[in-house]
């Protein structure tokens, strides 16, 4: 029988008793947007400060006119990589200062300097605005990643809709070959506009719903959602050849919404020749890292994480 991690029961528990006691409805990504905002930026707030990296704000060109702007994140000693970082939040929510602690903490453990990416969200900028934004991202980061990281190999990571974005970003470039990309790096990572149910013996446990999913999904693709119109490049999933992308590491909690659909892109990478490594965390629901830092499936997971970083 399925049970979700004590530690992350007593987390999830205290957010659960300060959220409305009625669930937005589908297609209400305004609250969804404020109460996803409201938790990560307190979630910012209470984390301990790291400051054993340098920080600074900078903006590139992106599509449409559109200036974007970016964090860097460069510990003090030398980084040996550049991390494109993508931010969750459903491609309706999230920013990079919700994410500013965990980007420092990734950058001075790891000894990698990061990226951090305010990408256009969704439905104000519907897709392809956030993927045109971390491609534009990772092209700048290839192109002049000497001028701020001499040497440093470039990867691209994110969590969530972040992971998503990644996957989505890392196809893309493969495709217009830019790069090479040495690693993408998702974390419970939102691939498959077509995830709609969710398995009864998980449903109750869901950080992000199937309401919420939906919602996301709709907000991001417009009238292409529902449909055979989607793209790989929205939706990962739907791509026919995954052969020549690079070394992915994929973690996804059991009891996640989006367990089912990592796995299955983890088998279809191994399938083309991808390496890979997959970690389904035994307890663990959507978010767990961020809302239970200090428990040991949260500690085990970030560690990991910056294993993997170290060896890029």
């Amino acid at each position: 029988m399925l049970r979700i991690d004590n530690e992350l029961l007593a987390a999830v528990g205290a957010i659960a008793a300060a959220a409305p006691p009625t669930p937005p409805a589908v297609g209400d990504w305004e609250t969804r947007r404020a109460n996803i905002d409201a938790v990560y930026g307190g979630l910012a707030t209470s984390a301990t400060p790291d400051d054993r990296v340098d920080v600074v704000d900078f903006a590139v060109p992106s599509s449409e006119g559109h200036t974007l702007p970016l964090r860097l994140y460069k510990p003090t000693k030398t980084p040996h990589a550049l991390v494109v970082y993508l931010h969750g939040g459903g491609f309706i929510a999230g920013n990079v200062d919700g994410y500013d602690h965990l980007c420092r903490h990734y950058a001075s453990e790891a000894g990698v300097a990061v990226i951090a990416v305010d990408y256009r969200l969704a439905p104000e900028s519907p897709f392809p605005a956030a993927v045109d934004d971390c491609v534009a991202t990772v092209r700048w980061a290839v192109e002049h990643a000497a001028e701020r990281v001499p040497g440093a190999r470039v990867a691209v990571m994110g969590d969530s809709a972040g992971g998503g974005l990644a996957a989505a970003t890392a196809l893309v470039c493969r495709d217009r070959g830019i790069g090479p990309l040495v690693a993408q790096i998702l974390v419970y990572p939102m691939l498959d506009d077509r995830t709609a149910a969710a398995d009864p013996a998980v449903e109750r446990f869901l950080g992000w719903s199937v309401a919420d999913n939906i919602t996301g999904w709709q907000a991001y693709l417009g009238t292409r959602y529902g449909t055979d119109d989607v793209p790989a490049s929205a939706s990962v999933t739907r791509a026919d050849a995954l052969h020549d992308l690079p070394a992915t590491y994929l973690e996804v909690g059991q009891l996640d919404l989006f367990c089912a659909e990592t796995v299955a892109y983890a088998k279809r990478l191994i399938d083309h020749n991808v390496t890979v490594h997959l970690s389904v965390r035994p307890g663990a629901i959507h978010g767990f890292d961020q809302f239970a830092p200090e428990s040991r499936v949260a500690r085990s997971a970030i560690a990991d994480r910056v294993a993997f970083l170290k060896n890029l």
